[in-house]
């Protein structure tokens, strides 16, 4: 059995994994909600967070025994400070979606001609170091995934991997470390960053758990959840349908020219790193999928649970010409534009409760449909079908609406959360149960797959986007 520590933005879980047939056998989870203080801030106590993990870990070790090894798959770019010579956090943990260094950002930008965006690491690193007021020789920095791996080796291990570094705006593009200019910029130390290392291998030891497992894999949670649905080659694709929606695709082993965001909107990741080798992919963003769920059933109050979407929904054939265009935080891939917000079209007096439910549905799925045609258009690999995960990918109505609107098949996960098994099944390459990563190619059962229909929902759907835009011009300037 493999230990997966799973740390996502609102929860921390450890499972016990059989990689071979994929089973989760037995799952820990205890909710860690950040906090949000203010509007656009988003913030943790590191502290409470590492004793979650270790509480975690130790509940699911305590009825399942010692692992054979560990790994740690995390929300990307969270950043936490904490001092080299005791170990504690100078000051809260910055979550991914935090915004109060957007100033930073822009100043970076016109001072320096560097792109950064407010949630990655750099300036929240250096923000948290300045509001502290140590010395940046004194402390170390890290992502979740590094403070997982302080936590769990009891000190004694200071390190990342590929796929965490490459999105905190401080990694060489080279792969030899990290980017002496950029950290310059921000006033940081690269002797406080941690070790890159791969993916997979004999990373640390987990010190802090019985038995002292080897720690074998450590990943980005996107890029986990594509290992774990086995998209392993260029044009396999996979979208996780949470609280937004996030499409990752290998693209091969040539590393990009910059590190910014293509003409379409998608963003160049690290797929995996392996023997010193490292797969590039891209990555597509939808800033609201699920989330717009959660507002007709919180909000709203048009559904009373998130399964209910799918039955309401399901009672009428179409919509009856209502279009809703997910975009209450603005929109991603490609438009990039955060001035841009939901929109409701084509109500009548005779729309009815189901048809506005159906909408929601049928425009995150367009959504999704956006998020392919830009990661085509910029890699210029044709994706013949999608695979999901995430908690819509349990919703009929939904599936059915995607697979229209892509017009390709899409292939369910057998796993909502496909992120767990994925870390573990890197960790099972590091113990050789697989050759290496892209014999998992061959793993992949999608519990169902859904052949498209003719349809007409992307008919108008350009026309609707067009007017979700600039909705307030301030946040449309911006741009990361």
């Amino acid at each position: 059995m493999i230990l997966v520590v799973d740390i996502g933005t609102s929860s921390v879980r450890a499972a016990t994994v059989d990689p071979g047939p994929g089973d989760i056998v037995e799952v820990v989870q205890h909710p860690f909600p950040p906090s949000s203080p203010a509007p656009g801030l988003v913030e943790f106590d590191p502290s409470a967070l590492a004793a979650t993990v270790l509480t975690c870990a130790e509940q699911v070790i305590s009825r399942r025994g010692a692992p054979e090894s560990v790994a740690i798959t995390a929300q990307r770019a969270s950043t936490v400070v904490w001092d080299r010579q005791t170990g504690r956090p100078v000051s809260t943990g910055l979550g991914w979606q935090d915004l109060r260094t957007i100033g930073d950002c822009l100043t970076a930008r016109a001072e320096h001609g560097i792109d950064i965006a407010p949630n990655q690491t750099a300036t929240k690193a250096a923000h948290l170091i300045a509001m502290s007021g140590v010395d940046p020789e004194s402390v170390l920095i890290g992502t979740i995934d590094s403070w997982a791996a302080w936590t769990l080796s009891g000190g004694t291990a200071h390190i990342t991997d590929h796929t965490n570094a490459a999105v905190t705006g401080l990694y060489g593009l080279s792969g030899d470390g990290w980017d002496e200019t950029a950290c310059g910029i921000f006033g940081l130390d690269p002797g406080s960053l941690p070790r890159i290392l791969d993916s997979c291998g004999e990373l640390a030891i987990a010190e802090a758990l019985p038995g002292s497992p080897p720690i074998r894999a450590i990943a980005g949670d996107q890029q986990a959840s594509m290992i774990g649905q086995s998209c392993v080659a260029p044009g396999v694709a996979k979208i996780t349908f949470g609280t937004g929606g996030m499409l990752d695709m290998v693209v091969g082993g040539e590393a990009p020219a910059e590190a910014r965001r293509a003409a379409n909107g998608c963003f160049p990741i690290i797929g995996w790193a392996e023997g010193g080798t490292r797969e590039w992919g891209i990555e597509a963003v939808m800033l609201a999928a699920g989330s717009n769920v959660d507002w007709l059933r919180d909000d709203l109050g048009l559904i009373a649970t998130s399964a209910e979407s799918h039955e309401l929904a399901s009672r009428c054939a179409d919509s009856g010409g209502v279009v809703f265009v997910p975009a209450p935080l603005g929109l991603g891939t490609p438009a990039w534009d955060y001035g841009a917000r939901g929109t409701l079209l084509g109500l009548t007096r005779g729309s009815e409760r189901s048809q506005v439910v159906r909408a929601v549905l049928e425009g995150i799925a367009n959504r999704g449909a956006d998020l392919v045609e830009a990661a085509e258009a910029d890699s210029g690999i044709t994706i013949d079908a999608v695979r999901v995960d995430g908690g819509m990918s349990r919703n009929p109505t939904f599936l059915r609406a995607l697979a229209d609107a892509i017009n390709r098949p899409v292939e369910v996960s057998p796993h909502v959360e496909a992120t767990t098994l994925g870390a573990a099944r890197l960790a099972a390459v590091a113990g050789g149960q697989w050759s290496d990563v892209r014999a998992l190619a061959d793993v992949w059962q999608p519990i169902e797959v859904i052949d498209p229909n003719p349809s007409s929902l992307r008919d108008r759907w350009s026309d609707a986007l067009e007017r979700s835009r600039e909705w307030i011009p301030g946040l449309s300037a911006l741009d990361f």
